[in-house]
């Protein structure tokens, strides 16, 4: 499925000071009053009545705190005031800085560098969002979307948007994605056996994609739920018939493939990321049928295993294992694609294909300072048409070593380039997030 499969990849302010003032130290209250009635040349009643209080402030000193309110309510007596002074820097408070609003999401920019020997050499320029539908849902992953733009010097140009959400609180999720474009490619046919001479057929394919699906958590995060597909096709030879080559069957020079599907998975991993530890199990199902608009009738399958241990806070070991099978009348571009889906690097997508595929892989991921990480993996597989026609003189092995750039620190994703070996060649692949 090179066609479908490269249009699906092509997301003022209050300082809290205190003023006071200064208390001058009082005069003693007979003196004061004496001084004042002394300049007073009235003889009015209220003076004698001032006379006779101050006469009984002579002789009990101590009563002097209480009757000097009276007398001084009743005379004005000039008072200096003492200004307040100014707060030292000392005495100035700062007010609290205010917290740092959260981002609801992380945006995600790459452009990535491919180049392959199946489609050429070229740029794809990814944009992705991270994000949580609800800030207060504990539970559920980020989810995705984002949208991406492809060329290379073959032709090929594409164009998609895509997303992978997650809502309720890990209740429910859904995986979408909507891609059209063409692509000019070499097909090496089906079967092809390793170690002998390839014989390759440049063919030119166009089209729209169109997959989704919904899945609901029944509990202990499995999730079970249906999933569609819709491709609309044209393929053609991109010149003369290779002799010997793949012809291309009259039925899929124009054709419409639709299914419907189940797909069931268990979670089990610490994050969707990155992860450190826990398992990934995922089973699908698709069973195309003209009953949903398909030319051809057939049935795909995929088991898909992942694993994760952390051997210490920076090192972390990571396994897979998946197997795949295409029964009916299949297309050259939905058989089970050797080197798809990183299953393995080190093989290009359309080198090796047939209806029975398996593939297995380990990876040691190591974390160094300033966002750096290294990878070191290795892995075996193999295609055949039945699953007893399974050959150890045939199987594909690959290595190879990868770095890595953090991206986006709080949701660790990395920015990776790996570099692997196969059997019969070598791969550079770039890409965001982990292999697996």
């Amino acid at each position: 499925m090179p066609a479908a499969f490269l249009l699906a990849a092509v997301l003022i302010v209050p300082c809290g000071a205190t003023a006071w003032a200064q208390k001058t130290d009082p005069q003693p209250v007979n003196e004061a009053v004496k001084e004042t009635v002394s300049t007073t040349q009235t003889t009015d009643p209220l003076s004698d009545q001032l006379d006779d209080e101050i006469q009984d402030a002579e002789i009990d000193n101590e009563e002097v705190s209480v009757l000097a309110p009276s007398i001084t309510d009743r005379l004005p007596v000039p008072t200096q005031q003492t200004p307040s002074p100014s707060p030292s820097p000392k005495q100035t408070k700062t007010a609290p800085a205010q917290p740092k609003k959260e981002k609801r999401g992380s945006l995600i920019i790459a452009p990535i560098p491919i180049s392959s020997p199946a489609v050429g050499s070229g740029l794809v320029l990814a944009i992705g969002y991270v994000f949580k539908f609800n800030k207060d849902d504990k539970l559920s992953p980020p989810s995705t979307v984002g949208l991406a733009g492809a060329f290379t010097n073959s032709g090929t140009r594409g164009g998609g948007i895509g997303g992978h959400l997650y809502f309720k609180e890990n209740t429910y999720q859904t995986t979408f994605i909507l891609a059209k474009g063409r692509v000019n490619f070499d097909f090496y046919g089906i079967g092809r056996i390793p170690g002998r001479e390839p014989v390759s057929v440049a063919i030119k394919g166009a089209g729209t994609v169109f997959y989704g699906d919904f899945l609901r958590n029944v509990g202990d995060n499995i999730f079970v739920g249906v999933r569609y597909q819709y491709r609309r096709l044209s393929t053609e030879l991109d010149g003369p018939q290779t002799p010997g080559g793949f012809e291309i069957p009259t039925i899929d020079l124009k054709s419409t493939s639709a299914a419907l599907g189940f797909r069931v998975q268990r979670d089990k991993r610490d994050s969707t990321f990155y992860p450190r530890k826990g398992t990934l199990i995922d089973v699908t199902g698709d069973f195309f049928d003209q009953i949903w608009g398909s030319r051809r009738e057939y049935q795909t399958y995929k088991v898909q295993f992942n694993g994760y241990r952390e051997v210490s806070p920076r090192r972390v070991i990571a396994y897979r294992a998946m197997v795949c099978t295409a029964n009916g009348s299949v297309p050259f571009y939905d058989l089970c694609l050797y080197g798809a889906n990183n299953d393995l690097r080190g093989y290009t997508a359309g080198e090796f294909q047939n209806r029975r595929m398996f593939a297995t892989q380990m990876e040691y991921r190591m974390e160094f300072a300033r966002r750096l990480g290294l990878v070191a993996f290795g892995g075996i597989g193999g295609i055949a048409r039945r699953w007893n026609a399974f050959r150890a003189d045939e199987l594909l092995p690959a290595a190879g070593i990868g770095l890595r750039f953090k991206l986006d620190k709080k949701n660790h994703i990395n920015y990776r380039i790996d570099f692997a070996v196969g059997r019969d060649g070598h791969t550079l692949s770039i890409g965001v997030g982990e292999a697996f």
